[in-house]
């Protein structure tokens, strides 16, 4: 019976890349924008980051408004703000979380903060 390390790893559908391990169907560049939320968010604050995050953009990386021009994931205003969490924050879903998540930790304290507010106001 053959026990090796990558017998075991490839039996869990695991594949090593360089120091960790990860999903051999999902590389980080795949991984869906609500898979990148629960790495970054709390567990107990996704459900509310989640709810704002699909009422803002429905979760479209590139979600603008026409009329304000606010733009992305959090539907930043003005959008060039999220380059305070990265220079491809045009593009990249990990980078307009981050800046998200730490939006609503700095202006309302948390996620489940932010949502009670946007419940009541419809905007955050």
């Amino acid at each position: 019976m053959r026990t090796s390390a990558a017998v075991l790893a490839g039996a869990a559908g695991l594949t090593a890349l360089a120091s960790g391990l990860m999903p051999a169907t999902a590389s980080a560049a795949t991984l869906s924008p609500q898979a990148i939320a629960a790495q970054i968010v709390p567990a107990s604050q996704l459900s509310s980051f989640s709810e704002i995050i699909f009422h803002e953009s429905s979760w479209n990386v590139y979600a603008t408004n026409p009329s304000s021009g606010a733009y992305g994931l959090g539907q930043a205003l003005p959008a060039s703000k999220m380059a305070s969490a990265g220079a491809d924050w045009r593009t990249n879903p990990r980078t307009q979380i981050t800046w998200a998540y730490d939006y609503m930790n700095s202006r309302y304290g948390s996620p489940n903060a932010a949502w009670s507010f946007w419940q009541n106001h419809h905007w955050y």
